[in-house]
């Protein structure tokens, strides 16, 4: 039984990492063509340009959206003991969010392909495709936070009761993950834009989450907060 939690704990922290760096990674290198420029054609002629790149973006996300899976069994395994329905409800939504981000990344290698023909053709009609492409990339990417958000918090909430992580901690990734889920949302019907700067406070949580956990799993010293 304590190997088995050790093992649980160590999965959890190399989970939380990778996901948080592979969707950072894939994000930076991936998004760096989409960014450069200030018109669509531009735009397209750039993507087209560093092809490779979004390329790369594109397989670091699918990593990051199978890893989002075994973060959820591994998160599943952890807490369900404290409340199996919310452990339920909260994995359903990690797996959503998950498909979610893979359907995100059909589209980003749509838009890929639609700027290298545009780039060798010229053709304005792809212009207009484009247009839409890019639409709805930007819609899915601010989706995929709300199942996230729906996810996250259930889970951070029973980490902290099940005394994996400390109450400070649970507090830090509760609050800020309602932000993301509330300022994507907002973004995604285009209700209001919300600052960037609303989601920051969120970046480091899972690489402190992840150090934390993954030390806990080697230690095995099982933590008893009040």
């Amino acid at each position: 039984m304590k190997s088995n939690r050790k093992g649980l704990f160590v999965l959890l922290g190399i989970s939380f990492i990778t996901q948080a760096t592979t969707s950072l990674v894939g994000g930076v290198i991936g998004i760096g063509p989409f960014t450069h420029t200030e018109n669509l054609a531009a735009t397209m002629h750039n993507i087209a340009g560093t092809i490779s790149s979004v390329y790369m973006g594109m397989f670091l996300q699918i990593v990051t959206a199978l890893v989002i899976i075994i973060l959820a069994t591994g998160l599943y395994q952890t807490v369900s003991h404290m409340n199996r329905t919310a452990a339920i409800i909260a994995a359903g939504f990690y797996f959503v969010e998950a498909i979610i981000h893979v359907v995100g990344q059909v589209v980003i290698f749509a838009v890929a392909e639609t700027s290298v023909l545009y780039a060798s053709s010229g053709d304005s009609l792809l212009l207009a495709i484009a247009n839409l492409l890019f639409a709805s990339r930007s819609f899915i990417g601010a989706v995929s936070m709300m199942p996230f958000g729906l996810g996250a918090i259930p889970f951070y909430y029973l980490l902290t009761k099940a005394k994996v992580i400390p109450k400070w901690l649970g507090l830090w990734g509760m609050i800020t993950a309602s932000f993301i889920l509330v300022g994507w949302s907002l973004e995604a019907f285009h209700v209001v834009s919300v600052p960037f700067a609303l989601y920051v406070p969120y970046v480091p949580w899972e690489w402190v989450a992840s150090i934390y956990i993954f030390v806990k799993g080697i230690r095995f010293e099982y933590p008893c907060y009040e």
